[in-house]
This record gives structure tokens, C-alpha cells and sequence, in this order.
């Protein structure tokens, strides 16, 4: 995957602060509460209290109500039960104003959502994310802030000191040769978090995009699920936690917790987004860290990714053109630019930038050259809706030890079984 965007080098200016659910206040000159009344417009974020990236859009949000008197935008903090909070929220018609689709704009939530391919600023629509955002009409139904790019973040200095060349790490063998390598230095190689309960399920869904064959994971979609291959990626995991590999806190660790353990060197690979990083560079601003392809089976590694962080409008918002105008305002390109920015994200519209910062190396080799596969993310397309807490739950009973791979499995057939 490749863009032309000019890309600057520095993240480590973002600041970290914790923030919490902001109600702020004002009205818009030609919309809004100068007609006489309040418009409220409630943001579901899906950015955590602590997140940086919370702090940038508040400025943002800042700076629009300033422009617009009368017009409360509420940016509300995302819980760990953000999905099921939204599914709740939805089929109870206790739609939020703006809310946003965790990868989900068009499968799953574009019923609820207003068109914006008509919006002033879509004709900057980046046409890599079509695939995942885009339904057959052209229609798209959230404004991206950024691409989705993901691989395993990683600590460079800590894998340097170990002797360990990250491009090196094509299959299964050569990473758990690393891992195995990075316990012996006394470096913990693989940390997890058990307190975010979304956390678990990251690790089988990365795996699992890119580990199954192409005749595989048209079973998937056509209703056979694949017990043999989804048990392998356990078996993994499985060996990862009987040789003592996970971080020791997994059932405490949050986030946070991870962010500090990267920063400070004292862990060596997170399956996470991109988004960690400037988490980690609150702690320590001189962490050099990075990202790197997936291991795979076959030793093909890859990359996941497709619609990143993105915000849609509820097409019943009685304040839906308030709205419109606040996401338009999200859009401009210096406001983009710095949400981007925050989440160490290449931007969602082609005319914003993005400031990699430290990632900048890691998006020189693996993406610039477009020779590693952007594959889209496992559950989304060849897993039924609904099945994602079952894929955290037995991931984590993997990971804790408290299940087997086999008894993991037989209760992801079931509830893949049941779902469809």
C-alpha cells in the first residue's frame, strides 16, 4: 500500500493527559442555538480517558464551539464494552448524535448512518479505504480520520540489544525463537492486557487474518468453520503462555500498563494498533519503537488494517446538520492532520498529513513499498457479527491457562454455528 502524502517525522511532542467526558458550550452562527435553544450533540469518541488522542480533539472541539455559540459538543470517553454499548444503544433507538464505527461504518452500522459522500470534503476520500468503507452505490457513512495500519508495535532497542532484526520474523518459528531469546535476557517478550477485556481477542484476530489459505477462508464465509487452522493459531498462544512468555500482570495490566512496559523497555512485543505508541512516548519520550509485520504459517508476513479511527452521524439526529457541520470541521485538513497525528495513523483524506514521528521508519519499510500484504482484519469479513466477545473470552482463557485450545475452539464453533 502506498500515498503520496508528505509525512513529517515527530510524535513525540503529543501530550498525554487524562481526560475525561467534556460537555462544552456554545452556538453556530448560522446554525444552532442563535435561533434561540441549545443544540447538545453527544460524541461517542471511543477514545479512552487517558488516551492522547481524546486530549487533541478536545483542543479541536475547543476551538469549533468557540466559532459556534450555543452548540455543546459532550466527547465521551469509551469504556472496555464500547461494541456492546453501541449495539445496546442502537437497538434500544438511543442513537448518539456521532459516534464512531470501530471498523464497522459499512457492514455493520451504514443502516443507521447519513450518506457523506456528498460532503464538501469527500472528495478527498482516500480510495485505499473503499474496500472496507465504500458500498456499490459509492456511498461511505463516517468521516476517516485515519488508515488502519497495524502490525506487532514493538521496542527496537530492546530487540537490538538482544540481537534480534525484526525482518527477520517471517513465520512462527523464527518469533518464538525471539521470544525464547528476549525471557532468557530477563525481558518479558509478549505483554497483553486482561483488564481491557477487548485486549485478547486482538492477538487471534491478527493472527488470524493472515494465517488461514485462501480456500480456508472462503469456508469461513460459506459456513464452514475451520477447527484444525483456528486451533493452530491457539496452539501458539498456548506455548506462548505454558513457557512463561505474557507479561506476569496479564489479569491486572491495562493499556496504560503496556504503554509504560514498552517505553520503558521492559517488554519487547504488544498485538496492538499503532495508537500504543503515543501512549508509550507519554512515559518516555525517547522510546524508540516501531511496528512490523505478522508472522505467518506459510512465511509470508503481513499487515492488517482498513477503516481506522472513523466518526458517522445518525441520519435521526434532530441536530443531524449541527452535526454534519461539526464532523465538516473535523475535516479540515490541519484539524485531520493533527488527529492523524495522534494516532500514529496515515490520514483517511488525501489532503491532510500525518506526523509519524518514530513510526516513520517502520512505514518507510513495510508500507511505502507496498510489498507487504495489507490483509483486512478476520473478524470483519469472514466471521459472523456477535462473535467477537467469544473470541476475547476463550483467547483469554488460553492465555490465563484456565482453557484448552480444544475446549477454546469447540466453544468458537459453537457460537460461529449459532450465529449464522
Amino acid at each position: 500500500m502506498t500515498t503520496s502524502m508528505d509525512f513529517k517525522r515527530s510524535l513525540i511532542g503529543m501530550a498525554v493527559v487524562a481526560t475525561t467526558a467534556i460537555a462544552l458550550t456554545g452556538c453556530s452562527s448560522d446554525q444552532g442555538g442563535e435561533g434561540g435553544g441549545e443544540v447538545d450533540i453527544e460524541m461517542q469518541t471511543n477514545f479512552g480517558a487517558t488516551d492522547p488522542s481524546l486530549k487533541v480533539l478536545q483542543k479541536i472541539t475547543d476551538a469549533y464551539e468557540k466559532d459556534n455559540p450555543g452548540v455543546t459538543i459532550e466527547l465521551v470517553p469509551s469504556t472496555d464494552t464500547y461494541e456492546a454499548d453501541i449495539k445496546v444503544r442502537l437497538s434500544s433507538n438511543d442513537i448518539p448524535d456521532i459516534w464512531a464505527t470501530h471498523g464497522w461504518s459499512l457492514l455493520r452500522y451504514s443502516q443507521f448512518l447519513e450518506p457523506l459522500n456528498d460532503q464538501p470534503w469527500a472528495k478527498n476520500f482516500n480510495e485505499a479505504l473503499a474496500p472496507a468503507m465504500q458500498n456499490a452505490d459509492g456511498q461511505f457513512f463516517a468521516l476517516p480520520i485515519d488508515t488502519d495500519v497495524a502490525g506487532i508495535v514493538y521496542n527496537r532497542t530492546v530487540l537490538k540489544d538482544a540481537g534480534i532484526d525484526p525482518t527477520t520474523l517471517v513465520d512462527w518459528d523464527s518469533f518464538e525463537a525471539a521470544l525464547k531469546t528476549l525471557k532468557d535476557d530477563g525481558i518479558t517478550p509478549v505483554s497483553a492486557s486482561g483488564k481491557d477485556s477487548w485486549f485478547a481477542g486482538n492477538i487471534t484476530d491478527f493472527i488470524g487474518s493472515g494465517d488461514f489459505s485462501e480456500s480456508e477462508l472462503n469456508g469461513f464465509k460459506d459456513g464452514t468453520f475451520d477447527e484444525k487452522g483456528y486451533t493452530r493459531i491457539l496452539d501458539h498462544i498456548s506455548a506462548w503462555q505454558k513457557a512463561g512468555w505474557f507479561n506476569p500482570d496479564y489479569s491486572s495490566a491495562t493499556t496504560d500498563d503496556l504503554g509504560r512496559a514498552l517505553a520503558e523497555g521492559n517488554t519487547a512485543f504488544v498485538f496492538v494498533q499503532n495508537y500504543l505508541v503515543a501512549t508509550a512516548l507519554g512515559f518516555n519520550p525517547d522510546a524508540d519503537l516501531g511496528y512490523m509485520p505478522i508472522p505467518s504459517e506459510n512465511g509470508k508476513p503481513f499487515l492488517v488494517g482498513g477503516e481506522g479511527r472513523a466518526y458517522g452521524v445518525s441520519k435521526t439526529s434532530p441536530d443531524k446538520e449541527q452535526a454534519l457541520d461539526y464532523l465538516a470541521y473535523l475535516a479540515e485538513p490541519d484539524n485531520l492532520s493533527q488527529l492523524a497525528s495522534s494516532i500514529g495513523g496515515i490520514p483517511g483524506l488525501t489532503n491532510a498529513t500525518s506526523d509519524l514521528g518514530v513510526l516513520t521508519a517502520s512505514y518507510d519499510a513495510f508500507v511505502e513499498p507496498g510489498t507487504v500484504p495489507l490483509q483486512p482484519y478476520f473478524d470483519r469479513v469472514y466471521l459472523p457479527n456477535g462473535i467477537w466477545d467469544t473470541m476475547v473470552t476463550t483467547t483469554d482463557g488460553v492465555i490465563t491457562g484456565q482453557m484448552s485450545p480444544a475446549d477454546a475452539v469447540k466453544q468458537m464453533k459453537s457460537s460461529y454455528d449459532s450465529l449464522r
